[in-house]
Order: structure tokens, then sequence, then C-alpha cells
């Protein structure tokens, strides 16, 4: 019994001593690098770290790609904006400068006009007077300091019938003949009407139009609408409304047929 014990003993020391051993060898293998597990262990994490990097490389491209686009179409919209605005102000002050204009030569006009009347036809001779000698002890004579009357200047915007009519009158009183204006024939379904487009400009029922003027625009289709003259091509018209900012495209052939007319608006 007591040898039974004795050989278990060994054969358990011999066990431990054999793991031990083991347990060395693997440590130095660890130590340098060759113990299999640990290489096994070791490729397994590189590839996950390989694979980490791969994933955060491409989330980075797209994220620089992305805020490139933003950056592009931010830009493009900006210019955009900044152009239409540039249109619409350069349009704004054209119309305004055009109003003016015709505000400046209808004065001139009135003017004109009042000046050739109070020349030609109101001319007044003066009356003779005697004087006579003054008493003695009499106080002088005050003078009469109040100004001629000037010819009022008319300020307000007459038709050109009214302008008509009044050259009529002057022409008859200063005994010069005055021509008169060929009769504008209306536009209908066997008439066709005078349209076409000179120089950027549209010549329309005896008058001219050019872009950037606040234009009145009726047909059947659309009904009257209010817009301005946003551009004008070679056989084209195009019309901003200025409800809505939207664009209307009229051809010269349509004006000419009577499907679209087009008449001054006053801003």
């Amino acid at each position: 019994m007591i040898k039974k014990e004795e050989e278990f003993t060994e054969i358990k020391e011999q066990m431990y001593k054999d793991k031990l051993a083991q347990l060395k060898k693997q440590l130095q293998q660890l130590e340098e690098g060759t113990l299999p597990e640990y290489s096994k262990r070791l490729k397994k994490l590189e590839q996950q770290h390989k694979e980490r990097i791969r994933v955060n490389d491409v989330w980075q491209k797209y994220q620089i790609d992305h805020v490139e686009k933003l950056f592009v179409q931010e830009k493009k919209a900006l210019v955009s904006e900044f152009e239409e605005r540039k249109v619409e102000l350069k349009e704004n002050l054209i119309a305004e400068l055009e109003d003016k204009k015709k505000h400046i030569d209808s004065e001139r006009l009135c003017m004109e006009l009042t000046g050739v009347i109070f020349s030609d036809s109101m001319e007044v001779k003066p009356i003779s007077t005697r004087k006579l000698r003054r008493r003695p002890n009499e106080p002088a004579p005050v003078q009469d300091k109040r100004r001629k009357p000037s010819p009022t200047q008319l300020s307000l915007l007459l038709d050109e019938s009214e302008i008509l009519e009044d050259l009529r009158i002057i022409n008859k009183v200063s005994g010069k003949p005055i021509k008169k204006p060929q009769a504008v024939i209306a536009c209908n379904g066997d008439n066709v009407c005078d349209a076409r487009i000179d120089d950027g400009k549209l010549y329309y029922e005896k008058r001219w139009f050019h872009r950037g003027q606040p234009v009145y625009v009726e047909s059947k289709e659309t009904g009257k609408v209010g817009g301005v003259i946003s551009a004008v091509g070679t056989q084209e018209v195009w019309i901003r409304k200025t409800q809505d900012n939207g664009k209307i495209k009229i051809y010269v052939n349509q004006l000419q047929k009577g499907k679209y007319t087009i008449r001054r608006r006053s801003t």
C-alpha cells in the first residue's frame, strides 16, 4: 500500500514537471514570437485593424466628396441668385430711367407748347400812357412791383390725341399746316398686326418696346397679365410676370396673328 502511494506521488510529480516544462517552453516561444496560438491571434488582430482602417478611409472619402458637392451646389446657387438680382436691378434702373426720360420729354413738350402759344398768339401790345407833371407837395407815385405772370408749366402726361389736337390749334393760329397721322389698324381675324424685332427692340402697333419696360400681356388663355420685358430675341420676346416671376415666351408671328397683345404699363 505504501509502495503504491509512493508510485502515485512519483507519477504526480512527473506530470507536474512535464506540465511546468511545457509552460516554460510556451513562454519562451511567446517571448520569441513563435507561439502558434499567439501567431494565430495576432494575425486575426492585424486583419481587423486593416479592415477598420479601410472602412475609415472609405468613410473619410465619402464625407469629403459630400462636402465638396454641397459646396459646389451652394456656390452655383449663390452665383445664379447674384446674376438674377443683377439683371433685375439693371432692368429696374433702366425702367426707372426710361420713365424719368418720358416725364422730362413730356414736360419739355408742354413747355414748348405753352411757349409757342404765349409768343405767337397771345402777344399784347403795350398801352401808351401820358405822364402828367406832379403837383407840389404831392407824394411820389408808388411803382407797381408785381411781376408779370409767367406761363404755367404743365406737369400732366397727355395722350397722343390731345397732343395732336394742341399742335393743330397752335399751327392754325400760326398759319402752319399739320400733317395728319396715319390711322392705326387694330388686329382682327383678317388684318395682320405690324410686329417685328429690330436692333434688340420690339416694334408693335406703331410703338417701340424695349427690355426692362413694364407691359400688360393679354391672350385668351392667360387673360390680362402684368409683367416686364426681360429679354428680346431674334424672333421672340420674353415677359417676366410680376405676380410670380414666371416667364412667358411670345413669338413675333403670334403678335402678328393677334394671339397675344402687348400694351404699355405705367409703374
